[in-house]
């Protein structure tokens, strides 16, 4: 009984992890401009977070080593440097942006500008971070993110033509805009594939005191959790490009035109839902990347780690989180367009893959960390499948956002 809460627990936590203010932006940017075209991309990317999600718990729970841990052990600080600085980067873009979802959320409900409520979203965050524990961030914050399952009933309730919802599922050209499509997919992968994710899910392995027993409970976390986030995303999309393209929204610029996507279904309580999916949703991941941030440092200089741990425990690691909220609230404060740096650091991402994704791929068949149980023929493929296509993100990413940005 006692495995199979942790497995409900883990699916709710993962759907915390996967579904934030990334993969809502560019699913309704994607459903407005090509209505079901991209969910092929949502598709592969949850299929490629499922693996490694599964890898990384599995590298967790066999050898008590974060990925990170293990990066910098096994090939040295020195070519773990750069990993580290990459990944720190594009972390910090995604959780300026995640801080700038909690405040547009807010604008929403209040009326007050953005620019007022993102010092205050990122005091709140720093203040649970330093008087909570694990379990509050990892199952107390992604509980309440279940309230984003309205957007699957909101896309059944629409009654979408499923045979061209499942057209969708196949990769397709564009019949317009083919800068702006291939953007769109490239950051829809940056939204499924965060490195964030699956790093911060070894590191939870770790602190939840993993072990060798959690595997199978680890593989149902991988496939059914992120299944679930990917079936949300797939769902906001669908809601966007039938409710959008309803309303003449045939791009979304602006925040304020995504709560437009619920009214026509709740009326006013569809508002007050998504206003409460995109704040609890962004609010879960800033939680999530500014604990990654520290568990990334920490672990890559050696020292003490652990969110239940006191911050008089574990100095270094409380400092990281503590100055990388405010300054990644800094941007937003000063106005910076949440929208525009979400899609933008999503690209980002993407192109930021292969980085971290290839010496993973090294430690998942080192018989010194994970023994027997290294990758087989189908993971292997599946994690060289993730860097090909990362160095193809690397390569088209910033091309993509010089004629097919917004």
């Amino acid at each position: 009984m006692k495995k199979l809460l942790e497995i409900s627990l883990g699916v709710v936590t993962s759907v915390g992890g996967f579904l934030e203010v990334g993969s809502m932006a560019t699913a309704a940017q994607a459903g407005a401009l090509f209505g079901f075209q991209l969910i092929w991309a949502v598709v592969l990317g949850t299929i490629c977070i499922i693996f490694l999600v599964e890898m990384a718990g599995r590298f967790a729970a066999v050898s008590h080593h974060t990925i990170a841990d293990g990066i910098r052990e096994r090939f040295g600080f020195n070519a773990f440097i750069w990993p580290l600085l990459a990944t720190l980067l594009v972390n910090f873009l995604v959780l300026s942006a995640e801080i700038g979802g909690v405040a547009i959320a807010a604008e929403l409900a209040t009326g007050i500008s953005f620019q007022w409520w993102a010092l205050p979203v990122a005091f709140l965050a720093w203040l649970l971070l330093w008087k909570g524990t694990f379990g509050l961030i990892e199952k107390g914050v992604s509980m309440l993110g279940l309230v984003t399952l309205c957007f699957v009933v909101a896309a059944v309730m629409l009654r979408p033509e499923w045979k061209e919802v499942a057209l969708g599922a196949v990769p397709s050209l564009p019949h317009h805009d083919t800068a702006k499509y291939w953007f769109m997919a490239v950051s829809i992968l940056g939204a499924s594939i965060s490195p964030y994710l699956f790093m911060f899910y070894s590191s939870g392995a770790i602190e939840d005191q993993w072990d060798k027993s959690y595997l199978g409970a680890n593989r149902a976390i991988a496939g059914l959790g992120m299944s679930f986030g990917g079936t949300i995303s797939v769902g906001v999309l669908i809601v966007a490009a039938i409710v959008l393209g309803a309303h003449g929204v045939t791009e979304v610029d602006d925040y304020n035109q995504l709560p437009l996507m619920l009214i026509p279904m709740f009326g006013f309580w569809g508002f007050v839902l998504f206003v409460a999916s995109l704040a609890i949703a962004c609010f879960g991941a800033t939680l999530e990347v500014a604990l990654q941030q520290a568990y990334l440092v920490a672990q890559g200089f050696g020292w003490t780690w652990g969110e239940d741990l006191k911050p008089r425990d574990d100095p270094g690691f409380s400092l990281v989180y503590t100055s990388t909220l405010f300054l990644a609230a800094v941007p937003i404060a000063l106005g910076l367009d949440p929208l525009k740096l979400t899609i933008f650091s999503m690209a980002l991402t993407a192109a930021s893959l292969p980085l971290t994704v290839v010496p993973f791929l090294f430690l998942l068949n080192d018989d010194r960390y994970v023994g027997k149980h290294r990758n087989g023929v189908v993971s292997n493929a599946a994690v060289i499948f993730v860097i090909a296509l990362g160095f193809v993100l690397a390569v088209v990413t910033i091309p993509l956002q010089i004629f097919g940005g917004t």
